[in-house]
């Protein structure tokens, strides 16, 4: 596992795509660490396009790279091995902006949902991708917390040591008044539960993602599912809630409830449900392996969500390097590990 071993390594070259509030911290991360090179950054927001790294991130290290508005504008001063992207929570509209990187060889990690499992949506554009990737010798690897981790990849290691694996159910609580406000926002904050309960069953609110965890364990564990069902419901407050971003009255919406099951010959094999509201007690992350052993593991206080996430994306560039090239799931990688060690 020599492609591993970054101790005689030199930098990574890489670059940023998208610069909302977790691509800004995903630079920050970036640049704090010695085995990286930040070479520039990628958003086509007019607003942004053009301005120093240093104004938006306040890290003088960034000195002398300013935002460019496409991967075109960036390659022309110079070509990173690696693109981190924040941009999207859809595999279509990912690889579309990802594909002038891919062209040139250049591989990618992404916090797109949907990219977790592509081929669940989009199984023809999945095959013209790993196609273009394996040509130029690319790679392409989604990664994050929920999905990426809490709910796919975890219970996929932990099947690891079961001598037989009957079903799974990850339960996942987070107290979304510690997250982000475009979090907050996604699911409903300050809304009337009706309009938000129709904007969740169109698939424009909400959390992303979650059918995609389902196929991915069942793709890891060689099951065939029948059908991937989800359903969702707004969380209703009960009283006056308060957050940096919102104020939300009683009877407003506060947060989801969201439930995808996996199904074989009509039994449920892999529950997925996640609650995230605001002030929602005891966060925590649970995972039930029902098999030979069965397991119970429970991570009190649940994942961090914002500053999980840019870690998972930073520490996946060294195994996405070592991997062959093309459209990769994230459990095909080496086991994840912190990636701060290296030098």
């Amino acid at each position: 596992m020599a492609g591993l071993n970054c101790t005689s390594m030199k930098k990574v070259r890489i670059a940023q795509f998208g610069l909302g509030p977790i691509g800004l911290e995903s630079l920050r991360l970036a640049a704090a660490q010695s085995w990286l090179e930040v070479i520039g950054a990628v958003d086509n927001d007019p607003a942004k396009a053009g301005r120093s790294l240093v104004e938006l991130t306040g890290l003088p290290v960034l000195d002398g790279l300013r935002v460019a508005s496409s991967l075109d504008e960036l390659f022309r001063e110079n070509e990173p091995e690696v693109i981190l992207h924040t941009a999207s929570s859809s595999a279509r509209a990912t690889l579309e902006q990802l594909r002038p990187a891919l062209e040139f060889g250049v591989s990618a990690a992404s916090t797109c949902e949907e990219l977790i499992f592509p081929a669940l949506r989009y199984p023809e554009m999945v095959k013209e991708y790993d196609a273009l990737c394996r040509h130029t010798k690319a790679r392409v690897v989604a990664a994050g917390v929920n999905p990426g981790f809490v709910m796919d990849l975890l219970p996929i290691c932990l099947t690891g040591v079961c001598r037989s694996v009957d079903t799974i159910e990850v339960e996942r609580v987070v107290d979304a008044a510690t997250r982000r406000g475009p979090l907050q926002a996604k699911i409903g904050c300050g809304q009337r539960p009706e309009g938000f309960l129709l904007q969740l069953q169109a698939g424009r609110a909400g959390h992303a993602g979650l059918r995609e965890s389902v196929a991915l364990v069942a793709h890891a564990l060689g099951w065939e599912l029948a059908a991937i069902e989800e359903s969702g419901e707004p969380v209703v407050a009960d009283r006056r809630m308060q957050t940096k971003f919102f104020t939300v009255e009683a009877g407003e919406v506060c947060g989801i409830h969201q439930r995808a099951t996996g199904s074989m010959d009509s039994r449920p094999k892999i529950i997925l449900d996640i609650r995230m509201f605001l002030e929602a007690p005891q966060p925590h992350d649970r995972i039930i392996i029902h098999g030979n052993p069965g397991l119970d593991v429970m991570v009190n206080g649940g994942v961090a969500g914002e500053d999980a996430t840019v870690a998972s994306l930073i520490n996946a560039v060294p195994r996405l390097l070592a991997a062959p090239p093309g459209l990769r799931l994230l459990h095909e990688l080496a086991v994840p590990a912190w990636a701060g060690g290296r030098v």
